[in-house]
């Protein structure tokens, strides 16, 4: 397994890091990990060489901890390195009170009484106020404690407030968005050269687009099959990000055993992205924006529409249109979802947009589905 050695944050961290936020679950339930199925990838993965493993407090309804301290807390506790996160946003945190019961919930949850990486979860204008009020210097000080190892932040919004809060705070690493379809039209360049530049480590979320980049339709997956006929679309994904310098780990948010193995094929026997791959995934890049699709990552912070609008699904079967134009199959797919769960139902409230760590209109796109879907 590939290691990235991090002599200022004491680190020998696995170049592939294992996200616990896609994990399988039972009848579609978010809230119930498929534990043995689960636990079996967490094994594969930790016993190929992966020690990294990410997850935070409201992943899988809050379950997702647990699963990491019942799982994990069979291996040795210096091992492997446990990431989490605080939420700072409302109603999770109101006051340093809840975040002092958040964290010793966590503790409790992953049964262990230090965190090698912490984080302030999805840092952006909106919340700043509450991280800045009382959630950094409650982490801060837990930091001097020992309970914290290495502290960071989680980050969805532009690099003007990125490189604000970079500045304004002292930090270990932070966690940032970065695929080769993002890196110029989403500006994860900038957010990668404003770390580099203050010496601060990289890790990578969504390398794969929240599975985007490993389901390009066929004009798109022409582009790769022609380079490499062998290699999936995922392991082009996770090269690219992998393959810049400080980049510390490349978190996957793996929900299948058959995910781990390519994972663990890609990283085993690392190839960085050469200049001629290069310019294929640039062309790539350029055929999938073609297509118009929408750029969700299926993180589900939307969630749950006060109108009961299944809007992540929603999205995978539109996406799916957009990129296939097969409206009959988009019929069927569409058809599968609660008639309660369906775009007709939006009301275009907005919360949901207020949410979205990618910005996007959500209640347009609701409005076009609907009209899409009656047509």
């Amino acid at each position: 397994m590939e290691k990235r050695k991090n002599v200022s944050l004491d680190a020998d961290v696995s170049l592939l890091g294992f996200g616990l936020m896609r994990l399988p679950v039972i009848g579609g339930d978010k809230g119930k990990i498929d534990y043995p199925k689960a636990q079996a990838m967490v094994d594969r993965a930790y016993k190929a060489g992966v020690n990294y493993f990410d997850t935070a407090y409201v992943y899988h309804e809050k379950k997702s901890e647990v699963f990491a301290g019942d799982t994990l807390s069979q291996y040795p506790r210096d091992s492997y390195y446990l990431a989490t996160k605080m939420p700072t946003w409302a109603p999770f945190v109101r006051s340093k009170d809840d975040a002092a019961r958040i964290f010793d919930e966590q503790l409790k949850k992953c049964k262990t009484d230090y965190f090698d990486f912490y984080l302030a979860h999805n840092l952006c204008t909106d919340y700043m106020g509450t991280f800045h009020d009382f959630v950094y210097e409650f982490l801060r000080k837990k930091k001097e404690e020992g309970s914290i190892r290495r502290l960071g932040f989680s980050f969805h919004d532009n690099p003007d407030v990125f490189k604000e809060i970079v500045k304004n705070y002292e930090w270990d690493f932070a966690q940032v968005q970065i695929n080769y379809m993002d890196w110029e039209t989403a500006d994860a360049k900038s957010l990668y050269k404003i770390l580099t530049e203050h010496k601060l480590s990289a890790v990578v979320m969504e390398p794969v687009k929240g599975g985007t980049l490993a389901k390009l339709n066929e004009q798109t997956l022409e582009v790769l099959k022609k380079a490499d006929p062998v290699s999936s679309p995922a392991s082009w994904a996770l090269r690219f990000a992998g393959s810049l310098p400080n980049v510390m780990t490349v978190l996957s948010g793996m929900s299948a055993i058959d995910q781990v193995e390519d994972n663990l094929k890609t990283f085993g026997n690392f190839r960085p992205i050469n200049k001629e791959e290069q310019k294929v995934l640039e062309e790539t890049a350029r055929a999938f924006h073609s297509t118009g699709t929408i750029p969700c990552t299926g993180c589900r912070y939307c969630m749950d529409c006060p109108s009961g609008v299944d809007i992540p699904h929603i999205f995978v079967h539109y996406n799916h249109y957009l990129l296939t134009k097969n409206k009959i199959n988009f019929g069927n797919l569409y058809q599968t979802l609660k008639n309660s769960g369906k775009a007709h139902n939006c009301t275009s409230c907005g919360k949901c947009a207020e949410l979205c760590p990618q910005k996007i209109d959500i209640p347009k796109y609701m409005k076009e589905v609907a009209e899409f879907s009656a047509s």
